[in-house]
């Protein structure tokens, strides 16, 4: 397929700016793939689509405060520093992008806070607005993570037009969240909260958790026509034995295994055996779902509304079938629902 056929004309004032007030009060669109029809719902209403011993495989990475600000030795100029992942530890390495990149060079200083509690070398270019810089730390790991903590910023997305707040930090991030690595949310599970988990445990409804450190490649627009020849970012994953007995068991007894996003889909098409059950595995994927693709693990799928041109748009529309997905996309908006990272959810079943 080719990218101009993923593209709609959103309404800007169709993206969500806040999380709505309560997580699961959020509206949620259910699609039945197999005939075609379309209720409008709201999150909390995903419980009477689950029967017993049906499974939800979650993603729990947890985001990190990756946006801080900085500036240039010497000239004082204000520099955007956004940190996509740590390369060595002890070293204190990062992949960062720099913005505005222009002047970055090798050999400059950075210095962050307001007493320049933190100061940053840049050590290498890595893509245009790319850099391998190294942060000067003497203190322990625990102190370095402290400050990071302190001087980042939650990394809302740049459609997101206003400055993160203290209760970003919370919204911004799974009631499950567990192990730090993404630099942007699995948005899909951020309409859970622990009340709604337990009374889908009281029915009898299973998680299962994987990690995927969703990086800033899952959102950045796709440049090529010929779908066949965009190349993903490679995000770090991880699926353990755990996740792998809870999924394979519900399958093996014909239960159902619902994806909560696709970051966890991702994950789950990258490590699954002949006998499409899923396999423990950890390591680096750049999977790229498009149509046609046959999915081997679940069989249903949550999802935000995501924008145009979008390898999320796309990956949803393989799932769903493209006609069906985009006539989705169309009643979204006749019906104003609320798209990309703090919007409303799209259940696939």
């Amino acid at each position: 397929m080719r990218l101009s056929q993923f593209r709609f004309d959103l309404p800007l004032n169709l993206i969500a700016q806040n999380p709505t007030k309560r997580r699961e009060d959020a509206r949620m669109m259910v699609v039945h793939r197999h005939t075609g029809q379309m209720e409008n719902k709201h999150f909390r209403d995903i419980i009477d689509y689950f029967d017993d011993k049906d499974v939800f495989v979650v993603n729990n990475t947890k985001v990190f405060p990756a946006r801080m600000y900085g500036r240039k030795e010497k000239t004082g100029a204000k520099i955007e520093v956004f940190l996509l992942r740590e390369l060595n530890k002890p070293n204190r390495l990062w992949d960062v992008i720099v913005d505005p990149a222009r002047k970055i060079r090798v050999g400059n200083k950075l210095y962050f806070g307001e007493t320049e509690e933190l100061v940053a070398e840049v050590i290498d270019n890595t893509t245009s607005r790319g850099r391998t810089i190294r942060f000067l730390w003497e203190g322990t790991e625990e102190e370095f993570r402290a400050m990071l903590e302190k001087l980042g910023e939650t990394p809302l997305p740049k459609y997101i037009k206003r400055k993160p707040d203290e209760e970003d930090k919370e919204r911004y991030q799974t009631v499950y969240a567990k192990h730090e690595g993404a630099v942007a949310a699995p948005t899909a599970g951020l309409h859970f909260s622990k009340e709604l988990i337990k009374r889908l445990e009281i029915k009898g409804i299973r998680f299962a958790e994987v990690t995927l450190h969703t990086g800033l490649g899952t959102f950045r627009p796709i440049e090529v026509e010929d779908l066949s020849k965009h190349k993903m970012d490679a995000e770090y994953y991880r699926i353990d034995d755990t996740a792998c007995k809870i999924v394979n068991r519900a399958k093996e007894y014909g239960h159902r295994i619902c994806s909560i996003g696709t970051t966890t889909m991702r994950a789950m098409e990258s490590s699954f055996t002949a006998q499409k059950l899923l396999k423990p595995s950890e390591g680096w994927t750049n999977i790229f779902i498009h149509p046609p693709y046959e999915f081997n693990i679940a069989d249903a799928l949550v999802t935000n509304f995501h924008l145009p041109k979008t390898g999320l748009l796309i990956m949803s529309c393989a799932f769903a079938g493209y006609e069906l997905a985009m006539e989705a996309y169309k009643k979204a908006i006749k019906d104003k629902y609320r798209f990309f990272s703090y919007g409303d959810a799209l259940l696939i079943i």
